[in-house]
């Protein structure tokens, strides 16, 4: 990541009207970064880093946080559960006033555990398992919508849209991956459609030549797979290579990176690929100071770039609007008030969810680019 990109005050007007501080930081106040910044789901990680990085920059530039400057303290879990622990600890350990992340649920949800008892308001940008917010924790955000949320529109657009008969659900046996499979499954079959396949993988697998037959065998016309890129791009290319052409493919928000066309061997395999996710904010006008600053330093800001950056805004604003660095301080400011972000204006409920979720369609095309879905139903 260049650091000219930062150096420049990128940003700075993005948030510097909503965070109504005037003087500049005097200190620091940390704030974990944590995900998967190495490993087969690094794209994620780093996209995290950078929306947050050039949030901070923002912040900073505006006032920073209760006078402090914003410094970041990056955490990498792999996207492993026992890793994220570890992560946990030493964020802690560091004296981090607050976290972003984790990306996988499974390991977002051991790791708030610990950020709970210390006190460390956590705001996830990417992980929608219902039980990160179901636990009971004060201080634990989602700067996204949950599986339960995001299975419906999965499910309804099989059968409204795509009109499939037949359909194959899979997962990658993840807390995410299942969670959000079985969520798409239960939709279905409200909807009157029974899934003629359900198969769990393996994370790690790289050749699905016996589900790619079962498939076959039990004649999908729709394959839907709970997971991430680098097992929905393999998956998607051994569909095609065997024939399966045909076949429509949905996924979800664990292929929204450009890696998906890496691992999948090329954008002839990914086009037509179908996914859900949050309202593409690079469309809002909310978000055009901060998409145009990213495009002018040569940087796309896709899948969770924004998200991260819309989750560093939260927390400066929840901190300087407690007038307190401490984090049931600002959960607490966080459940009654408002906040402006990147991402438009954004409220949550009681157990930390958004009191509004925006899951919509896309499709990725033959250039290997994944466009938001005017219709929807």
């Amino acid at each position: 990541m260049s650091q000219t990109f930062y150096k420049k005050g990128f940003l700075a007007l993005a948030v510097a009207t909503a965070l109504g501080v005037s003087a500049f930081a005097q200190a620091d106040i940390k704030i974990g970064v944590a995900g998967p910044m190495t490993g087969a789901n690094a794209a994620f990680g780093e996209q995290y880093m950078k929306g947050a990085q050039a949030a901070a920059d923002a912040v900073n530039a505006a006032g920073g946080v209760n006078g402090e400057k914003i410094v970041l303290v990056k955490g990498d879990d792999a996207c492993e559960p026992k890793q994220a622990v570890t992560v946990a600890k030493d964020l802690t350990e560091k004296k981090v006033v607050g976290v972003v992340g984790h990306f996988c649920s499974s390991s977002t949800i051991p790791a708030s555990e610990i950020y709970d008892e210390a006190g460390i308001i956590t705001i996830t940008p990417g992980s929608t398992n219902p039980k990160v917010t179901e636990r009971g924790l004060s201080a634990m955000f989602r700067m996204c919508g949950r599986d339960d949320q995001q299975g419906i529109v999965a499910g309804d657009y099989v059968v409204d849209v795509l009109k499939g008969k037949k359909v194959a659900v899979l997962h990658d046996k993840d807390t995410y991956g299942q969670g959000l499979a079985d969520a798409t499954k239960a939709q279905l079959e409200k909807r009157g459609v029974k899934p003629v396949l359900y198969e769990g993988l393996t994370r790690g697998e790289k050749d699905f030549s016996a589900v790619v037959t079962k498939i076959r065998a039990a004649g999908a016309d729709v394959v839907y797979f709970g997971g991430l890129h680098p097992e929905a791009g393999p998956l998607v290319r051994q569909l095609r290579e065997q024939g399966l052409k045909d076949v429509k493919f949905m996924s979800d928000d664990g292929i929204v990176t450009d890696e998906l066309v890496t691992t999948a061997g090329g954008p002839q395999n990914v086009d037509g690929v179908l996914m859900t996710f949050g309202a593409d904010p690079r469309l809002l006008p909310d978000s055009k100071t901060v998409v145009d600053a990213f495009r002018k330093a040569g940087t796309e800001p896709e899948g969770y770039t924004l998200y991260a950056y819309a989750s560093v805004q939260t927390l400066a604003a929840a901190f300087n609007g407690a007038k307190s660095n401490k984090g049931e301080d600002a959960a607490a400011w966080l459940k009654k008030n408002p906040v402006k972000t990147v991402m438009g204006e954004k409220t949550w409920d009681s157990k930390g969810d958004l009191k509004v979720s925006d899951y919509v369609v896309y499709q990725w095309d033959k250039e290997g680019k994944y466009h938001q879905l005017e219709t929807q139903k």
